[in-house]
Order: C-alpha cells, then sequence, then structure tokens
C-alpha cells in the first residue's frame, strides 16, 4: 500500500542519517578491543554487522531484544562471528598505539617511519619517507592522491615491503574493513583519528612499558654511535702531508 511504501522509505532515509554514528561505533568498539582488551575480533566485514530494528509493541521477541528507550527507534548495531581474532600483548598495543599517534598527531616523515620501524617493519631500502608515506596512507584519511595510479607507482618506486610485522597485519585488516565500508557509505573515516583516544589511553595504561621501549631504542642509539666510532680510522695529524 501508499502507506506502507512510505513507511518503509522513511524507514530507509532514517537509518541512512544514522550511518556516520554507525561508523563511529564500530571503530569505537574494535578500538577498545585492540587497545585496551588486547583481544579483537579481526573480521568485522558487512556480513557479520546486522542491524536490529527496534521491537514494535506487538513484536513477541520484543523482551529478547536489546532496546532502550532513549534511542527514540533507531535500530542497533549486532556484532557477529568472533571466529577469526587476534590477541595482543601490551607491548604491542602500546606500539601500535605510538603509530597511531604519530600518524595522527602529524609528526615529521622521520618520526613516523620510527614508529613503523619499531614494530619491526622492513623493507629493502628502509627508506623514510616511503614508510612514512605507507603508514599515513594505512591510518589517515584519504586524500585525493591516493586515488591516482600514479602517486602508487611513485610510492613503490621507492621501496618496497620485505616483511610485515603478524601484530599489525590483523590491526590493520580490521581498520580496512570498516573503512571500506565508511566508503561505501561516502564517509571519509580517518583511522587514526577514529583510534586515537584509544590509543592514548594504551600509553597511559602502560606507561611502564612505554619507558622500557624508550629506554632500548636510547641503547641502541647508543650501540650504534659506538660501532661507527670503531669503524672510523683516525689518521695521525703527522702522516697527512
Amino acid at each position: 500500500s501508499w502507506a506502507t511504501n512510505h513507511s518503509t522509505a522513511y524507514s530507509q532515509a532514517h537509518q541512512l542519517s544514522v550511518t556516520h554514528e554507525w561508523i563511529d561505533a564500530l571503530f569505537d568498539v574494535h578500538g577498545h578491543q585492540i587497545f585496551n582488551l588486547g583481544l579483537f575480533n579481526a573480521d568485522p566485514h558487512p556480513g557479520n554487522i546486522l542491524v536490529i530494528q527496534p521491537p514494535t509493541a506487538n513484536d513477541d521477541t520484543a523482551a529478547l531484544l536489546p532496546h532502550s528507550p532513549k534511542n527514540n527507534g533507531t535500530p542497533n548495531l549486532g556484532l557477529i562471528d568472533y571466529g577469526q581474532c587476534k590477541r595482543l600483548t601490551p607491548r604491542e598495543q602500546v606500539q601500535i598505539a605510538q603509530l597511531i599517534l604519530s600518524v595522527s598527531n602529524n609528526e615529521s616523515d622521520l618520526q613516523v617511519a620510527t614508529a613503523f620501524r619499531n614494530l619491526g617493519i622492513e623493507t629493502s631500502h628502509d627508506s623514510t619517507k616511503f614508510l612514512a608515506a605507507f603508514a599515513r596512507l594505512m591510518f589517515g584519511p584519504l586524500r585525493s592522491e591516493h586515488l591516482s595510479h600514479a602517486w602508487h607507482t611513485r610510492l613503490h618506486k621507492l621501496d618496497h615491503v620485505t616483511y610485515f610485522p603478524k601484530e599489525l597485519s590483523m590491526v590493520y585488516r580490521t581498520s580496512l574493513l570498516i573503512r571500506g565500508l565508511a566508503v561505501s557509505l561516502q564517509i571519509n573515516a580517518s583511522i587514526c583519528e577514529e583510534w586515537k583516544d584509544h590509543a592514548q589511553d594504551a600509553l597511559d595504561r602502560h606507561e611502564d612499558i612505554v619507558q622500557e621501549l624508550k629506554l632500548e631504542r636510547e641503547q641502541a642509539l647508543g650501540s650504534n654511535e659506538l660501532l661507527h666510532r670503531s669503524d672510523t680510522v683516525v689518521v695521525p695529524k703527522t702522516l697527512v702531508q
């Protein structure tokens, strides 16, 4: 009937109006899992996300469905199929959080690349420019140049990845699936912005690990400096003509 058709159209329009809230909620839930719980679902593709309509007064299943009178009839999201989960250690949580925050804070290429290297990524030429651009592509907002084949060609002429850390690969998969859903709904979600608060919480909660990693980097820099000095041949001035 006319009334039924228009009721359905209104319902669909209302759902589209809250899609941004849903995307934020999906990032929030998975950010909490990654940076707080250290155990997350790495397979949040659209088939594993349900839109649960609020029950009506005559619905016999009303008592079984999550519903709050505060949502004003807005559907809930349901997450299913936790068959592909990944566990992170506190140390891995901190290192990934540092990379997310480095991109979010728009730090220099060297700082972003260093945070990436600390996770164990390896490339053929260890290019700082490549690592920084790659990290921003992964976790920053999508930019117009990212849609250009020429941009990607230039990037991969700089360098290419020979080893990608497995703990980061599942985090990236999770973010990529949610961002892909967001893009299909015409939402350009920045992963680092969506997760920066969760990432900062992880650093605040694990201050001891942050300090431990800082000390390790300082010691590694000191060792490299000593190694460089030992490889330097000092020629006495008397032998220089």
